[in-house]
């Protein structure tokens, strides 16, 4: 396993923690990116974050943890 596929796990795992302590479905905290934050991720795409499958693009990385209300240090794991 690369490290890279590390990062995105930890960053998936994150990210569904988050969401979830703020009663997002992933529909809803899609739909809050594309609206608030012009960034493009639907539910599928979300999902696959979630499970480290995709990884997160800078901008998504920042329009994430701003919906999420955490830092990006924290997505990361840092």
């Amino acid at each position: 396993m690369s490290l890279s596929q590390v990062k995105g796990n930890i960053v998936g795992k994150k990210i569904k923690e988050a969401r979830q302590k703020l009663g997002l479905s992933q529909v809803e905290f899609a739909a809050t990116l594309c609206v608030d934050y012009n960034v493009n991720l639907e539910r599928v795409q979300i999902s696959t974050i979630e499970r480290g499958i995709r990884s997160v693009k800078d901008k998504e990385l920042d329009a994430i943890a701003r919906v999420l209300n955490v830092t990006p240090n924290w997505l990361m794991g840092w």
